[in-house]
């Protein structure tokens, strides 16, 4: 088994079926997520991967898709594919930097279940992605494109790895254009969790994107 770091926290039921893992040092303390589904389980970013996440992943059964949401939170994608023998996603523009993994690619949106997509967002990279799912009231597990800010809002961040800072701020006008209060109640941010002051999602999603697109 391939070990990253010494000790790492268990995940952390968020709802039923999704789980959170401890921020992970090699996406630059990046927090992926799994989703147990009975056609196949779907992580959405690398979490850290040593024995912890490795043992958990196999409990929770078959891991059938790895969705990579921005360059920054691929970590150990392919000794994860490896190990589970798992498909990974990525826009297609970022794909060739997993260049000896296999990888699926897509242009624009891409169906993991009937109840999940992946949405294209540029702006944070080139290739950075949002993945939704309709459960419980609809979560958008939004990588980088949307992050907490010092109040917990889920905000665009402008920083020096920032690929093209007006095509991310279209990117958020298209999701509040897609989605609505009752078909967006809740973001799960790819990083800085810990302004969440320990919990790992926020509430009335729709309505916190357009209040900070609006400040």
């Amino acid at each position: 088994m391939v070990q990253q770091q010494s000790t790492t926290k268990p995940p952390k039921p968020i709802f039923e079926t999704i789980y959170g893992f401890s921020p992970n040092r090699d996406t630059l303390g990046g927090t992926a997520y799994l989703i147990v589904e009975n056609s196949g389980n779907i992580l959405i970013d690398a979490p850290p991967w040593t024995e912890t996440e490795q043992r958990f992943i196999q409990e929770q059964g078959s891991l059938q898709w790895l969705v990579i949401t921005h360059r920054g939170a691929m970590g150990k994608a392919r000794e994860i594919q490896k190990a589970t023998g798992c498909r990974i996603l990525c826009q297609e523009q970022e794909t060739y930097l997993l260049p000896e993994a296999e990888v699926i690619s897509f242009e624009r949106e891409f169906s993991l279940t009937p109840e999940m997509t992946v949405i294209w967002t540029p702006g944070h990279s080139p290739g950075s992605s949002c993945v939704y799912t309709s459960q419980y009231g609809g979560i958008l597990f939004s990588g980088r494109h949307l992050l907490p800010d010092a109040k917990g809002k889920p905000v665009p961040l402008r920083t020096a790895k920032t690929f093209h800072w007006s095509r991310q701020l279209r990117s958020v006008g298209v999701l509040l254009d897609r989605f609505t209060p009752e078909t967006l109640q809740w973001i799960c941010p790819g990083a800085s969790i810990g302004l969440l002051r320990g919990k790992l999602a926020i509430a009335q999603g729709y309505h916190q994107i357009a209040d900070s697109i609006r400040e």
